[in-house]
C-alpha cells in the first residue's frame, strides 16, 4: 500500500507546473529593444503553457514568464508556487498593436485557457495559478469589462472567475523558465498539460496564429 501511494504521489508530481529546472540552456535575458512595442499582463495558470501560446500570436514580439498580483518583492519560484507571495504566474506580452489589437489579445487570453474556474487551471491549483487581466489604463479597463460582458450575454461561459485588476509591477521569472516548452518538449508536463491547452487553442483561434 505504501509502494502504491509513493508511485501515485510522484506520478501526480510529474504532472504538475511546479517542477525542477530546464535541463536545457534557456534564452538570455531580453537584450533587444522592445520599447516601440505595446505591453500587457495576464495570468492564466501555469505559465510555461501562457507563454507559448502568446508566443504564437501574429504581432506578438516576445513573451516573458513571470509573477504579478502579489505584494512580495522579487519573489522566487519556489515562493510563487507555495502559495507565500500573493502573487500568480503571469506573463508579460509585447506586441505590434497595428497588428494585433488588445481585444485580439483578450481573446486570446480567454480562449486559451478555463476563466471558469476558480484558483485551479488544469492539474494546478492554488491561488498562484488563478486566472487575471492586469490592465494599465482606464482604457484597457473598459475593453477587459465590455469582453466579459460580451462573453457572458452571448453564453460562451456560464460564468466567469477572472479576477480584472490594475496592474502594479511585474517580476520576470527565473531564466530557466523561459521559454521552457520550446526548451523541454519531452517533459512529462508539456507533453500531457502544455501540448494538448495550445492545440485546443489553435482550433479556436486560427486566425490569430502565425504562419
Amino acid at each position: 500500500m505504501r509502494f502504491s501511494i509513493l508511485l501515485i504521489f510522484i506520478f501526480s508530481g510529474l504532472f504538475s507546473c511546479a517542477q525542477s529546472k530546464s535541463k536545457k540552456k534557456p534564452k538570455t535575458p531580453l537584450c533587444q529593444d522592445l520599447s516601440k512595442f505595446q505591453t500587457a499582463y495576464f495570468a492564466s495558470g501555469c505559465f510555461w503553457c501562457v507563454e507559448a501560446i502568446f508566443e504564437s500570436v501574429i504581432g506578438v514580439e516576445e513573451v516573458v514568464s513571470g509573477y504579478s498580483g502579489g505584494k512580495e518583492k522579487k519573489p522566487t519560484y519556489g515562493q510563487v508556487s507555495r502559495g507565500e507571495t500573493g502573487h500568480a504566474e503571469s506573463v508579460k506580452v509585447y506586441y505590434d498593436s497595428s497588428k494585433v489589437k488588445y481585444l485580439d489579445l483578450l481573446r486570446v487570453f480567454f480562449f486559451s485557457h478555463d476563466p471558469t474556474t476558480y484558483h485551479q487551471q488544469g492539474p494546478d491549483k492554488g491561488s498562484q495559478y488563478r486566472s487575471m487581466v492586469f490592465y494599465k489604463n482606464e482604457s484597457e479597463k473598459t475593453k477587459a469589462k465590455s469582453y466579459v460582458n460580451y462573453l457572458l450575454e452571448n453564453k460562451k461561459f456560464n460564468k466567469i472567475a477572472t479576477e480584472l485588476v490594475p496592474f502594479q509591477i511585474f517580476y520576470p521569472a527565473e531564466a530557466y523558465h523561459q521559454d521552457y516548452k520550446k526548451l523541454n518538449p519531452t517533459h512529462p508536463y508539456v507533453i500531457s498539460v502544455s501540448n494538448p491547452r495550445f492545440e485546443l487553442f489553435k482550433k479556436k483561434c486560427p486566425d490569430l496564429l502565425k504562419k
